[in-house]
């Protein structure tokens, strides 16, 4: 199935193919039509697809390169003038390297940021695996395009070149000219005044997540809960903290926050060899009357750590009778405890990463402190998931994730070196099972990726499914002590054929 990437929207599917269809072919290549959903009736070609199946050779070595240019052509126009003022559109460059493979065809394995109204680009470092490129000496296609918003790039110029001459321009400190192909033939190529260099050539190797954890990694896992008055009265059933005198679970127990805090820290809880994990809350008045950004959930005077998942549950049920809500809503404080931690075990050269976990419902009153917070951690072996609830504004959660590719600067001036912040607001995820599906990926797939965790996630074929479900996936993760996949998460829908069987609404 063809889906547009982010949305997963359904453009297009063509049927099932084995891997011997496409080796045995002499170009080790298949092209396939792509078609609608109609089956034979009506059926309608909606364009093709070419798989090619190329052997290689399994590798860690990788090398990070740094490019940029200088003069390149400007495509943009004039576009405008006011007032005797004249301005011009500059174009907004980006890189796409391909590999040359033995059909003689380029693909595409590697593309850079755009950089905005830039006639000398430089682009920030990219990596490429000895897996994608083959060998230092295979040709690479090596293109400009100035950015369209529409998909219609514009090519400014390409050129040829191996890693192995990449490394050579870098210690040589020359450019390489780019060319604009003729529609006639090579021999009329123009060769532009634009240059490509590469100012930066590093080679490097790449480790998994099981040579970390083989070689005595752990992962620890810490979670924070919001208890600011603007969650509402637990005694109001409006409330995200609401009491429910039945036992129905409110807003943070249910199925958004229960599952964030069930599936991040029951498969960390596997890397982690005593299973304590720290448990905090802030934004309530605690047991002795005054109000506190980071009280131990469990009501310990020293003790923060709770045994487990059920450890953690447990704690905040107990502290949902104990702590008055309050407020205002400041993280600068927890990650600053968080901080403190992975500082002393980096210290004291343990092998540990650790996973924060806040789930919150409100706008921060301490941005600019939480920004100073998590650019110093930026160093440290911690990342952070933020979960948000309730109907609040989460901009400043969105800015604290910098997702926009702007990492974050601290009131000292001093730029993130990663970005260790991501933000999951659930209300966008209720409703639809295209959404859910998203969040559900979004929320459990977060540290696997990052941490570079094996997982896979699997479509039930239709004949496995019973009369309870249309479509399914399954996210997977591997379990290195028993060496398999094994299923974390499961997400499926009905339609009106399924609905009638379980006897409930469809529409």
């Amino acid at each position: 199935i063809v889906t547009f990437l982010g949305l997963h929207q359904y453009v297009s599917e063509f049927s099932s193919i084995n891997s011997w269809q496409i080796v045995t072919k002499q170009s080790r290549s298949l092209t396939l039509n792509l078609h609608n959903k109609n089956g034979q009736r009506g059926l309608k070609i909606l364009g093709t697809l070419t798989v090619h199946a190329e052997e290689t050779v399994a590798s860690r070595n990788a090398v990070e390169i740094t490019f940029r240019c200088s003069h390149l052509d400007n495509k943009d126009l004039f576009f405008g003038s006011y007032l005797f003022l004249s301005f011009y559109s500059f174009q907004d460059p980006f890189l796409r390297i391909s590999r040359i493979v033995e059909s003689g065809g380029a693909v595409p394995i590697c593309k850079t940021e755009v950089v905005n109204n830039n006639l000398n680009p430089i682009w920030k470092p990219v990596c490429l695996t000895m897996q994608q490129f083959g060998s230092k000496d295979n040709p690479l296609v090596i293109e400009c395009f100035d950015f369209n918003s529409n998909g219609n790039h514009v090519l400014i110029g390409k050129l040829q070149k191996s890693v192995a001459d990449l490394e050579k321009l870098q210690k040589e400190k020359i450019g390489a000219n780019f060319i604009f192909p003729s529609s006639r033939n090579r021999a009329h190529d123009k060769v532009l005044k634009g240059q490509l260099f590469v100012d930066g050539f590093c080679e490097k190797k790449l480790y998994s997540f099981l040579d970390y954890i083989s070689s005595g990694f752990e992962l620890n896992f810490m979670v924070a809960v919001d208890f600011t008055a603007s969650n509402g009265n637990p005694r109001n059933p409006d409330s995200l903290h609401y009491i429910d005198p039945t036992g129905r679970l409110n807003a943070y127990q249910g199925r958004v926050t229960m599952d964030a805090i069930m599936e991040v820290g029951e498969v960390i809880q596997f890397y982690d060899s005593d299973r304590r994990f720290p448990a905090w809350g802030f934004g309530g008045r605690t047991y002795d009357g005054s109000i506190s950004h980071c009280f131990n959930l469990n009501g310990g005077a020293s003790g923060f750590e709770v045994e487990g998942i059920e450890g953690i549950m447990a704690a905040y049920g107990s502290a949902l009778r104990n702590v008055a809500l309050a407020g205002p809503t400041l993280f600068g404080q927890v990650i600053n405890t968080a901080v403190e931690i992975a500082g002393r075990s980096l210290s004291q050269d343990s092998s540990k990463y650790f996973v924060l976990l806040i789930i919150t419902d409100g706008v921060l009153t301490d941005l600019q402190e939480t920004k100073d917070a998590l650019v110093m951690a930026s160093d440290l072996p911690l990342s952070i998931l933020i979960v948000g609830v309730g109907g609040a504004d989460f901009k400043q959660m969105e800015i604290l994730d910098a997702d926009n590719g702007h990492r974050l600067e601290s009131s000292t001036g001093r730029i993130a070196t990663r970005d260790i912040v991501q933000f999951v607001p659930m209300r966008d995820v209720h409703g639809e099972f295209l959404l859910n599906l998203i969040y559900y990926f979004k929320v459990y797939r977060i540290f696997w990726f990052r941490l570079k965790l094996p997982y896979q996630i699997v479509a039930i074929v239709s004949g496995a499914l019973n009369d309870t479900a249309a479509k399914k996936y399954d996210l997977e993760g591997w379990f290195p002590a028993s060496s398999t996949y094994r299923e974390l998460v499961s997400c499926s829908n009905c339609t009106d054929y399924q609905s009638r069987r379980l006897e409930i609404r469809y529409g």
